[in-house]
Protein backbone atom coordinates (compact mmCIF):
# COMPACT_ATOMS: atom_id res chain seq x y z
CA UNK A 1 0.00 0.00 0.00
CA UNK A 2 2.89 2.38 0.76
CA UNK A 3 4.21 2.09 -2.78
CA UNK A 4 0.72 2.78 -4.13
CA UNK A 5 0.47 5.91 -1.98
CA UNK A 6 3.83 7.19 -3.26
CA UNK A 7 2.78 6.48 -6.85
CA UNK A 8 -0.46 8.41 -6.34
CA UNK A 9 1.45 11.35 -4.85
CA UNK A 10 3.75 11.51 -7.86
CA UNK A 11 0.85 11.18 -10.29
CA UNK A 12 -1.25 13.95 -8.72
CA UNK A 13 1.59 16.19 -7.52
CA UNK A 14 0.95 15.76 -3.80
CA UNK A 15 3.89 16.77 -1.58
CA UNK A 16 4.36 15.52 1.99
CA UNK A 17 5.01 12.49 4.15
CA UNK A 18 2.66 13.22 7.07
CA UNK A 19 0.92 10.16 8.50
CA UNK A 20 -2.54 11.82 8.42
CA UNK A 21 -2.05 12.81 4.79
CA UNK A 22 -0.99 9.27 3.89
CA UNK A 23 -4.04 7.86 5.70
CA UNK A 24 -6.37 10.16 3.72
CA UNK A 25 -4.82 9.06 0.41
CA UNK A 26 -5.01 5.42 1.49
CA UNK A 27 -8.75 5.73 2.20
CA UNK A 28 -9.27 7.39 -1.20
CA UNK A 29 -7.52 4.46 -2.94
CA UNK A 30 -9.61 1.92 -1.02
CA UNK A 31 -13.02 3.49 -1.74
CA UNK A 32 -12.31 4.46 -5.37
CA UNK A 33 -13.52 1.17 -6.96
CA UNK A 34 -16.91 1.46 -5.19
CA UNK A 35 -19.79 3.86 -5.79
CA UNK A 36 -19.94 5.02 -2.16
CA UNK A 37 -20.57 8.73 -1.55
CA UNK A 38 -17.55 10.50 -0.05
CA UNK A 39 -17.32 13.62 2.10
CA UNK A 40 -13.90 15.30 2.19
CA UNK A 41 -13.42 17.58 5.20
CA UNK A 42 -10.68 19.99 6.22
CA UNK A 43 -9.86 23.66 6.48
CA UNK A 44 -9.85 25.95 3.48
CA UNK A 45 -6.65 25.65 1.46
CA UNK A 46 -5.57 22.12 2.51
CA UNK A 47 -5.98 20.68 -1.00
CA UNK A 48 -9.33 18.89 -0.73
CA UNK A 49 -9.78 19.03 -4.51
CA UNK A 50 -7.06 16.37 -4.98
CA UNK A 51 -9.05 13.60 -3.29
CA UNK A 52 -12.03 13.49 -5.73
CA UNK A 53 -9.60 13.47 -8.67
CA UNK A 54 -7.83 10.42 -7.19
CA UNK A 55 -11.15 8.68 -6.56
CA UNK A 56 -12.43 9.37 -10.08
CA UNK A 57 -9.22 8.26 -11.84
CA UNK A 58 -9.01 5.00 -9.87
CA UNK A 59 -12.70 4.11 -10.33
CA UNK A 60 -14.53 2.34 -13.13
CA UNK A 61 -15.98 5.77 -14.04
CA UNK A 62 -12.59 7.16 -15.13
CA UNK A 63 -13.69 7.27 -18.77
CA UNK A 64 -16.82 9.22 -17.84
CA UNK A 65 -17.06 12.94 -17.21
CA UNK A 66 -15.59 14.55 -14.10
CA UNK A 67 -17.27 17.85 -13.16
CA UNK A 68 -16.17 20.02 -10.24
CA UNK A 69 -18.81 22.46 -8.93
CA UNK A 70 -18.07 25.22 -6.41
CA UNK A 71 -21.43 25.43 -4.63
CA UNK A 72 -20.43 28.56 -2.73
CA UNK A 73 -19.72 30.51 -5.93
CA UNK A 74 -23.13 29.95 -7.58
CA UNK A 75 -25.95 32.39 -6.60
CA UNK A 76 -28.80 30.81 -4.64
CA UNK A 77 -31.34 31.74 -7.31
CA UNK A 78 -29.55 29.79 -10.08
CA UNK A 79 -27.98 26.85 -8.20
CA UNK A 80 -30.92 24.51 -8.95
CA UNK A 81 -30.75 25.37 -12.64
CA UNK A 82 -26.97 24.78 -12.71
CA UNK A 83 -27.17 21.40 -11.02
CA UNK A 84 -30.41 19.98 -12.41
CA UNK A 85 -31.06 22.04 -15.57
CA UNK A 86 -34.21 23.94 -16.59
CA UNK A 87 -36.92 23.95 -19.23
CA UNK A 88 -37.45 26.77 -21.70
CA UNK A 89 -39.53 29.52 -20.12
CA UNK A 90 -39.06 28.19 -16.56
CA UNK A 91 -38.01 31.66 -15.43
CA UNK A 92 -37.09 35.05 -16.86
CA UNK A 93 -34.14 34.63 -19.19
CA UNK A 94 -34.64 30.89 -19.76
CA UNK A 95 -34.79 31.18 -23.55
CA UNK A 96 -33.94 27.54 -24.15
CA UNK A 97 -33.83 24.19 -22.39
CA UNK A 98 -30.57 23.56 -20.53
CA UNK A 99 -29.03 20.38 -19.19
CA UNK A 100 -27.71 20.50 -15.63
CA UNK A 101 -24.48 19.01 -14.27
CA UNK A 102 -26.19 15.86 -13.05
CA UNK A 103 -27.50 15.15 -16.53
CA UNK A 104 -24.21 15.98 -18.26
CA UNK A 105 -22.13 13.89 -15.83
CA UNK A 106 -24.31 10.79 -16.17
CA UNK A 107 -21.98 7.80 -15.80
CA UNK A 108 -19.20 9.94 -14.32
CA UNK A 109 -18.33 11.81 -11.10
CA UNK A 110 -19.49 15.14 -9.68
CA UNK A 111 -17.35 16.94 -7.11
CA UNK A 112 -19.46 19.31 -5.01
CA UNK A 113 -16.99 21.68 -3.36
CA UNK A 114 -18.23 23.78 -0.40
CA UNK A 115 -21.35 21.62 -0.17
CA UNK A 116 -22.12 23.20 3.21
CA UNK A 117 -23.10 26.41 1.37
CA UNK A 118 -26.00 24.77 -0.50
CA UNK A 119 -29.46 26.30 0.17
CA UNK A 120 -31.90 24.05 2.06
CA UNK A 121 -34.21 23.70 -0.96
CA UNK A 122 -31.31 22.44 -3.09
CA UNK A 123 -30.29 20.06 -0.31
CA UNK A 124 -33.70 18.37 -0.61
CA UNK A 125 -33.18 17.85 -4.36
CA UNK A 126 -29.65 16.53 -3.79
CA UNK A 127 -30.91 14.06 -1.18
CA UNK A 128 -33.31 12.61 -3.76
CA UNK A 129 -30.46 12.14 -6.25
CA UNK A 130 -28.40 10.34 -3.62
CA UNK A 131 -31.26 8.06 -2.58
CA UNK A 132 -32.65 6.92 -5.92
CA UNK A 133 -30.77 8.80 -8.68
CA UNK A 134 -33.82 10.89 -9.63
CA UNK A 135 -34.08 14.62 -10.30
CA UNK A 136 -36.49 17.07 -11.93
CA UNK A 137 -35.45 20.04 -14.05
CA UNK A 138 -36.57 23.50 -12.97
CA UNK A 139 -39.93 24.20 -14.62
CA UNK A 140 -40.54 20.55 -15.52
CA UNK A 141 -42.69 17.81 -14.06
CA UNK A 142 -40.82 14.95 -15.70
CA UNK A 143 -38.65 12.79 -13.44
CA UNK A 144 -35.24 11.97 -14.93
CA UNK A 145 -32.66 9.40 -13.86
CA UNK A 146 -28.93 9.86 -13.54
CA UNK A 147 -26.07 7.57 -12.61
CA UNK A 148 -23.40 9.74 -11.04
CA UNK A 149 -21.02 9.36 -8.16
CA UNK A 150 -20.99 12.28 -5.74
CA UNK A 151 -17.88 13.37 -3.89
CA UNK A 152 -18.50 16.40 -1.67
CA UNK A 153 -16.13 18.63 0.28
CA UNK A 154 -16.59 21.25 2.97
CA UNK A 155 -14.60 23.35 5.42
CA UNK A 156 -17.71 23.94 7.55
CA UNK A 157 -18.25 22.23 10.90
CA UNK A 158 -21.18 20.12 9.76
CA UNK A 159 -22.47 19.32 13.24
CA UNK A 160 -22.65 23.04 14.03
CA UNK A 161 -24.43 23.67 10.73
CA UNK A 162 -26.93 20.90 11.51
CA UNK A 163 -27.48 22.33 15.00
CA UNK A 164 -28.19 25.77 13.50
CA UNK A 165 -30.52 24.14 10.92
CA UNK A 166 -28.38 25.31 8.00
CA UNK A 167 -27.70 21.77 6.80
CA UNK A 168 -29.97 18.72 6.73
CA UNK A 169 -28.89 15.95 9.06
CA UNK A 170 -30.20 13.19 6.75
CA UNK A 171 -28.21 14.63 3.83
CA UNK A 172 -25.05 14.79 5.93
CA UNK A 173 -25.25 11.08 6.82
CA UNK A 174 -26.09 10.22 3.21
CA UNK A 175 -23.07 12.16 1.90
CA UNK A 176 -20.60 11.01 4.55
CA UNK A 177 -20.82 7.26 4.04
CA UNK A 178 -17.04 7.53 4.03
CA UNK A 179 -15.44 10.68 5.45
CA UNK A 180 -11.89 11.62 4.49
CA UNK A 181 -10.24 14.34 6.57
CA UNK A 182 -7.21 16.26 5.34
CA UNK A 183 -4.99 17.73 8.10
CA UNK A 184 -4.24 21.45 8.37
CA UNK A 185 -0.74 22.58 7.32
CA UNK A 186 0.21 23.46 10.94
CA UNK A 187 -0.36 19.76 11.78
CA UNK A 188 2.16 18.79 9.06
CA UNK A 189 5.17 20.79 10.26
CA UNK A 190 7.72 18.50 8.58
CA UNK A 191 6.03 19.05 5.21
CA UNK A 192 6.11 22.87 5.28
CA UNK A 193 9.72 23.23 4.06
CA UNK A 194 9.19 20.52 1.41
CA UNK A 195 6.16 22.36 0.04
CA UNK A 196 7.96 25.72 0.03
CA UNK A 197 10.88 24.25 -1.93
CA UNK A 198 8.47 22.71 -4.46
CA UNK A 199 6.62 26.01 -4.94
CA UNK A 200 9.89 27.98 -5.17
CA UNK A 201 11.17 25.60 -7.84
CA UNK A 202 7.95 25.86 -9.85
CA UNK A 203 7.93 29.67 -9.74
CA UNK A 204 11.62 29.84 -10.70
CA UNK A 205 10.80 27.90 -13.87
CA UNK A 206 7.66 29.93 -14.51
CA UNK A 207 9.32 33.34 -14.12
CA UNK A 208 12.74 32.28 -15.49
CA UNK A 209 14.80 33.29 -12.44
CA UNK A 210 17.01 31.50 -9.85
CA UNK A 211 15.27 29.49 -7.15
CA UNK A 212 15.03 31.12 -3.73
CA UNK A 213 16.40 29.25 -0.73
CA UNK A 214 15.55 29.59 2.97
CA UNK A 215 18.04 30.07 5.79
CA UNK A 216 17.72 27.94 8.92
CA UNK A 217 15.99 30.68 10.92
CA UNK A 218 13.53 31.23 8.06
CA UNK A 219 12.73 27.49 8.01
CA UNK A 220 12.11 27.58 11.78
CA UNK A 221 9.86 30.60 11.41
CA UNK A 222 7.77 29.00 8.66
CA UNK A 223 7.54 25.72 10.57
CA UNK A 224 6.18 27.39 13.71
CA UNK A 225 3.80 29.75 11.90
CA UNK A 226 0.07 28.98 12.20
CA UNK A 227 -0.81 29.12 8.46
CA UNK A 228 -4.51 29.95 8.70
CA UNK A 229 -4.66 29.83 4.88
CA UNK A 230 -2.83 26.46 4.83
CA UNK A 231 -1.15 25.34 1.57
CA UNK A 232 -2.79 28.11 -0.43
CA UNK A 233 -1.25 30.75 1.82
CA UNK A 234 2.19 29.08 1.76
CA UNK A 235 2.09 28.97 -2.04
CA UNK A 236 1.17 32.65 -2.16
CA UNK A 237 4.11 33.56 0.13
CA UNK A 238 6.52 31.49 -1.98
CA UNK A 239 5.35 33.25 -5.15
CA UNK A 240 5.72 36.73 -3.64
CA UNK A 241 9.22 35.99 -2.34
CA UNK A 242 10.29 34.49 -5.68
CA UNK A 243 9.16 37.55 -7.63
CA UNK A 244 10.04 40.44 -5.31
CA UNK A 245 13.29 39.49 -3.58
CA UNK A 246 16.61 40.17 -5.37
CA UNK A 247 18.62 38.24 -2.80
CA UNK A 248 17.85 34.57 -3.46
CA UNK A 249 18.72 33.46 0.08
CA UNK A 250 15.82 34.37 2.34
CA UNK A 251 16.26 34.85 6.10
CA UNK A 252 13.65 35.04 8.86
CA UNK A 253 13.58 38.84 8.92
CA UNK A 254 12.77 38.96 5.21
CA UNK A 255 10.11 36.26 5.38
CA UNK A 256 8.38 38.11 8.22
CA UNK A 257 7.52 40.90 5.81
CA UNK A 258 5.31 38.48 3.86
CA UNK A 259 3.42 37.08 6.87
CA UNK A 260 0.41 38.83 8.47
CA UNK A 261 1.47 40.66 11.63
CA UNK A 262 -0.31 40.66 14.98
CA UNK A 263 -0.78 37.74 17.31
CA UNK A 264 -4.54 38.19 17.18
CA UNK A 265 -4.59 37.15 13.52
CA UNK A 266 -2.91 33.86 14.31
CA UNK A 267 -5.13 32.84 17.18
CA UNK A 268 -8.72 31.56 17.08
CA UNK A 269 -11.36 33.75 18.64
CA UNK A 270 -12.74 32.31 21.88
CA UNK A 271 -16.17 33.32 23.11
CA UNK A 272 -16.95 32.46 26.71
CA UNK A 273 -20.63 31.62 26.58
CA UNK A 274 -20.83 31.07 30.34
CA UNK A 275 -19.64 34.64 30.93
CA UNK A 276 -22.35 36.00 28.63
CA UNK A 277 -24.99 34.04 30.49
CA UNK A 278 -23.60 35.36 33.76
CA UNK A 279 -23.86 38.93 32.48
CA UNK A 280 -27.54 38.40 31.62
CA UNK A 281 -28.10 36.88 35.05
CA UNK A 282 -26.55 39.93 36.74
CA UNK A 283 -28.77 42.26 34.72
CA UNK A 284 -31.84 40.29 35.79
CA UNK A 285 -30.79 40.48 39.45
CA UNK A 286 -30.37 44.27 39.21
CA UNK A 287 -33.79 44.61 37.56
CA UNK A 288 -35.44 42.47 40.25
CA UNK A 289 -33.81 44.56 42.97
CA UNK A 290 -35.09 47.80 41.42
CA UNK A 291 -38.61 46.36 41.19
CA UNK A 292 -38.55 45.18 44.80
CA UNK A 293 -37.32 48.61 45.96
CA UNK A 294 -40.15 50.29 44.02
CA UNK A 295 -42.67 47.94 45.60
CA UNK A 296 -41.30 48.73 49.06
CA UNK A 297 -41.53 52.49 48.40
CA UNK A 298 -45.09 52.11 47.15
CA UNK A 299 -46.10 50.20 50.29
CA UNK A 300 -44.55 52.96 52.44
CA UNK A 301 -46.54 55.59 50.56
CA UNK A 302 -49.74 53.60 51.05
CA UNK A 303 -49.05 53.30 54.76
CA UNK A 304 -48.43 57.04 55.09
CA UNK A 305 -51.60 57.83 53.13
CA UNK A 306 -53.65 55.60 55.42
CA UNK A 307 -52.22 57.37 58.48
CA UNK A 308 -53.16 60.77 57.02
CA UNK A 309 -56.70 59.65 56.29
CA UNK A 310 -57.16 58.25 59.81
CA UNK A 311 -55.62 61.13 61.78
CA UNK A 312 -56.45 64.04 59.48
CA UNK A 313 -53.67 66.14 61.02
CA UNK A 314 -50.45 66.54 59.04
CA UNK A 315 -48.34 67.57 62.06
CA UNK A 316 -49.51 64.56 64.11
CA UNK A 317 -48.68 62.16 61.29
CA UNK A 318 -45.31 63.88 60.87
CA UNK A 319 -44.49 63.42 64.57
CA UNK A 320 -45.61 59.80 64.72
CA UNK A 321 -43.86 58.66 61.51
CA UNK A 322 -40.55 60.58 61.22
CA UNK A 323 -38.62 57.50 60.06
CA UNK A 324 -41.17 56.66 57.38
CA UNK A 325 -41.23 60.23 56.02
CA UNK A 326 -37.43 60.35 55.98
CA UNK A 327 -37.28 57.04 54.12
CA UNK A 328 -39.68 58.27 51.42
CA UNK A 329 -38.41 61.85 50.96
CA UNK A 330 -34.76 61.38 51.88
CA UNK A 331 -32.63 62.67 54.70
CA UNK A 332 -32.38 66.37 53.72
CA UNK A 333 -35.39 68.56 54.60
CA UNK A 334 -37.75 65.58 54.67
CA UNK A 335 -40.26 67.32 56.93
CA UNK A 336 -40.50 70.48 54.80
CA UNK A 337 -40.84 68.43 51.59
CA UNK A 338 -43.69 66.51 53.21
CA UNK A 339 -45.46 69.72 54.31
CA UNK A 340 -45.08 71.28 50.85
CA UNK A 341 -46.60 68.18 49.29
CA UNK A 342 -49.55 68.32 51.67
CA UNK A 343 -50.18 71.99 50.79
CA UNK A 344 -50.01 71.29 47.06
CA UNK A 345 -52.39 68.32 47.40
CA UNK A 346 -55.29 70.68 48.21
CA UNK A 347 -55.42 71.65 44.51
CA UNK A 348 -56.56 68.88 42.16
CA UNK A 349 -56.64 68.81 38.36
CA UNK A 350 -59.53 66.82 36.90
CA UNK A 351 -59.60 66.11 33.16
CA UNK A 352 -62.92 65.04 31.61
CA UNK A 353 -63.53 63.10 28.40
CA UNK A 354 -63.64 66.32 26.37
CA UNK A 355 -60.03 67.19 27.39
CA UNK A 356 -61.16 70.32 29.30
CA UNK A 357 -59.46 70.93 32.64
CA UNK A 358 -61.33 72.08 35.74
CA UNK A 359 -59.38 73.22 38.82
CA UNK A 360 -61.17 72.64 42.14
CA UNK A 361 -60.16 72.96 45.76
CA UNK A 362 -60.48 69.92 47.93
CA UNK A 363 -62.88 70.38 50.88
CA UNK A 364 -62.06 69.00 54.32
CA UNK A 365 -63.47 65.55 54.77
CA UNK A 366 -64.95 64.13 57.94
CA UNK A 367 -63.29 61.24 59.76
CA UNK A 368 -66.14 58.96 58.68
CA UNK A 369 -65.57 59.88 55.02
CA UNK A 370 -61.86 59.16 55.40
CA UNK A 371 -62.49 55.72 56.83
CA UNK A 372 -64.99 54.99 54.06
CA UNK A 373 -62.44 56.10 51.43
CA UNK A 374 -59.76 53.94 53.02
CA UNK A 375 -62.07 50.92 52.82
CA UNK A 376 -62.69 51.65 49.13
CA UNK A 377 -58.89 51.73 48.49
CA UNK A 378 -58.44 48.40 50.25
CA UNK A 379 -61.31 46.94 48.25
CA UNK A 380 -59.77 48.17 44.96
CA UNK A 381 -56.45 46.57 45.85
CA UNK A 382 -58.13 43.19 46.16
CA UNK A 383 -59.59 43.38 42.65
CA UNK A 384 -58.15 40.81 40.23
CA UNK A 385 -56.67 41.65 36.83
CA UNK A 386 -59.78 40.07 35.31
CA UNK A 387 -62.10 42.52 37.14
CA UNK A 388 -59.92 45.52 36.26
CA UNK A 389 -59.90 44.59 32.59
CA UNK A 390 -63.68 44.04 32.56
CA UNK A 391 -64.28 47.40 34.24
CA UNK A 392 -62.05 49.28 31.78
CA UNK A 393 -63.72 47.68 28.75
CA UNK A 394 -67.21 48.52 30.08
CA UNK A 395 -66.30 52.15 30.75
CA UNK A 396 -64.70 52.60 27.34
CA UNK A 397 -67.70 51.07 25.51
CA UNK A 398 -70.14 53.25 27.48
CA UNK A 399 -68.05 56.37 26.79
CA UNK A 400 -68.08 55.71 23.03
CA UNK A 401 -71.72 54.51 22.88
CA UNK A 402 -70.75 50.94 22.07
CA UNK A 403 -68.46 51.82 19.12
CA UNK A 404 -65.83 49.11 19.26
CA UNK A 405 -63.33 50.83 16.98
CA UNK A 406 -63.11 53.95 19.15
CA UNK A 407 -63.05 51.90 22.34
CA UNK A 408 -60.25 49.69 21.04
CA UNK A 409 -58.19 52.75 20.08
CA UNK A 410 -58.63 54.22 23.55
CA UNK A 411 -57.71 50.93 25.25
CA UNK A 412 -54.63 50.51 23.05
CA UNK A 413 -55.68 47.13 21.63
CA UNK A 414 -56.85 45.92 18.23
CA UNK A 415 -60.55 45.84 17.38
CA UNK A 416 -60.28 42.09 16.90
CA UNK A 417 -58.86 41.65 20.41
CA UNK A 418 -61.63 43.84 21.86
CA UNK A 419 -64.27 41.76 20.06
CA UNK A 420 -62.77 38.60 21.54
CA UNK A 421 -62.82 40.16 25.03
CA UNK A 422 -66.48 41.17 24.60
CA UNK A 423 -67.38 37.58 23.77
CA UNK A 424 -65.17 36.28 26.62
CA UNK A 425 -66.85 38.50 29.24
CA UNK A 426 -70.31 38.17 27.64
CA UNK A 427 -70.79 41.95 27.40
Amino acid sequence: MESSIQAIKQRFGIIGNDAKLNRAIEKAIQVAPTDISILVTGESGVGKESIPKIIHQLSHRKHGKYIAVNCGAIPEGTIDSELFGHEKGAFTGATQTRSGYFEVADGGTIFLDEVGELPLTTQVRLLRVLENGEFIKVGSSKVQKTNVRIVAATNVNMFEAIKKEKFREDLYYRLSTIEINLPALRERKDDIHLLFRKFASDFAIKYKMPTVKLSDDAVTLLTNYRWNGNIRQLRNVAEQVSVLEHNRTINAQTIKNYLPTGAGQNLPAVINSSKSESDFSNEREILYKVLFDMKSDLNDLKKLTMELMKNGNVSDVQKENPDLIEKIYGESDAASDFEDLMEESHVLEITDSNNTTEVTTATPATVEDKYHFAEEIEEEETLSLHDKELELIKKSLERHNGKRKLAAAELGISERTLYRKIKQYDL
